[in-house]
């Protein structure tokens, strides 16, 4: 397990370094982004992506189902001296907050979560009727697809590929290597997984429509992860269904309700 999957303050940096220098250039292409604006980012964790956001005076809000998470959220930003407004609740059961926001942000969360389609339908309630989504996630074929980076195992979170394995190999090796801790946590991951093309599915059938999508042969995130320089995919890989997911470590979409 790296670091940062541990030390809680680290990750929230680091996933507001990101957020500016990528997300946020990416969704300023699509909306204003100014004091007026409100947004909800759905699986927020510690609310790192929120803060350059909120640092530019939006009205943010994070919601997450692991109140912990929540509290270390709250915690930051203060520290930053930030104002925003963190919600520990499964946004299934939010009943409030209806049509209230000018943009969604789900960063790294889809893959996690069975109902989809149910999910995409509830996002569509949280948004003002002229409301977008950006929506990031890794492509479940791409070599850690399975987040078996968080594995405490060195081996296995650093071994590529291995969460293709049939579900009874794949919990085989990871009992094998002691993974007791968050075994449940990385069979859901495969229970829930989303290639790109399940995702473009559950999106033609949804409430939504794609204004634009951006593959990325090395994930932004792995310039402070690894100090690698972020690519895109080569446009004709991304044009080819089921290879390219061998070769996106994350996807870029932005939505619009239709």
């Amino acid at each position: 397990m790296q670091t940062r999957h541990s030390d809680h303050k680290q990750y929230f940096d680091e996933l507001a370094i990101t957020s500016n220098k990528y997300f946020l250039p990416y969704i300023q292409k699509f909306f204003n982004i100014d004091k007026d604006l409100k947004i909800i980012e759905i699986g927020c964790g510690e609310g790192g992506n929120l803060l350059p956001f909120a640092r530019k005076g939006c009205n943010v809000t994070g919601v997450d189902i692991a109140k912990d998470k929540i509290q270390s959220a709250i915690e930051y930003f203060e520290q930053e001296g930030v104002q925003a407004r963190f919600i520990a609740s499964d946004v299934f059961k939010l009943k409030e907050l209806e049509h209230e926001f000018d943009l969604i942000i789900c960063h790294d969360v889809i893959e996690h979560i069975t109902d989809k389609k149910g999910f995409i339908s509830k996002c569509q309630v949280l948004l003002k009727p002229q409301g977008l989504m950006f929506m990031s996630f890794p492509a479940w074929q791409m070599p850690f697809g399975g987040h078996q980076q968080i594995c405490k195992s060195k081996f296995l979170s650093h071994l590529p590929w291995f969460h293709l394995l049939p579900r009874f190999m794949y919990k085989g090796m990871l009992k094998m290597f002691g993974e007791k801790q968050h075994l449940d946590e990385l069979l859901d991951i495969k229970q829930c997984k989303c290639p790109i093309e399940k995702f473009e599915r559950i999106i033609k059938e949804s409430p939504f429509v794609k204004l634009d999508r951006l593959f990325w042969f090395i994930n932004p995130h792995y310039e402070i992860k690894f100090h690698l320089k972020p690519r895109r995919l080569w446009r004709w890989v991304g044009g080819i269904p089921w290879v390219r997911n061998f070769f996106t470590t994350s996807s870029f979409y932005m939505l619009k309700l239709k």
